[in-house]
């Protein structure tokens, strides 16, 4: 990193449903019991969200992109390799531990505290409506990922059993 660099403001980005479509994964998620290694493995073929990754890219001119996702350290490898197949800005990639099942909203904001401590966040932008609102509260400007249709399968992931 160089020393410029280190002075930008971070804008801070979800993956699942603000950069990356999951939809095609959401049957794993809604069969029980849940098929968490099978909706991991099939994130490499998440089609990326115009919107988000417009976004992402304008952010960039400017700031220094951080990607906070919900997703088990396990899929490192894989997200950094979709992030390069679509061109997505380089960054930091902060991954919840493989045994954190706390709540998205917990583990994520923090991710943020840690952050805020040494650098100006311009904007977090996220799909998730708990971590959007905990964000606020504590004082991040925060863009709603309101481009891909809520599941609800998925938001019982994030807060009750702290899997994305």
């Amino acid at each position: 990193m160089t020393d410029s660099s280190s002075a930008l403001p971070l804008a801070v980005f979800d993956l699942d449903n603000t950069l990356a479509d999951t939809a095609h994964r959401q049957p794993f998620l809604e069969r029980s019991p849940r098929d968490w290694d099978a909706f991991f493995a099939a994130a490499p073929q998440d089609p990326p969200i115009p919107e988000g990754v417009q976004l992402v890219r304008e952010s960039a001119r400017e700031c220094e992109i951080v990607y906070l996702t919900g997703r088990p350290e396990r899929c490192r490898r894989d997200t950094l390799d979709w992030l390069a197949a679509h061109g997505l800005p380089e960054g930091r990639v902060h991954m919840r531990r493989n045994d954190d099942r706390r709540p998205a909203r917990r583990t994520k904001l923090e991710i943020l505290g840690r952050l805020a401590r040494t650098r100006e966040i311009r904007v977090l932008v996220d799909d998730d409506e708990l971590v959007c609102a905990d964000a606020e509260r504590a004082g991040h400007r925060v863009v709603r990922a309101r481009w891909t249709a809520p599941s609800g399968a998925l938001k019982a992931a994030q807060e009750r059993e702290g899997r994305t």
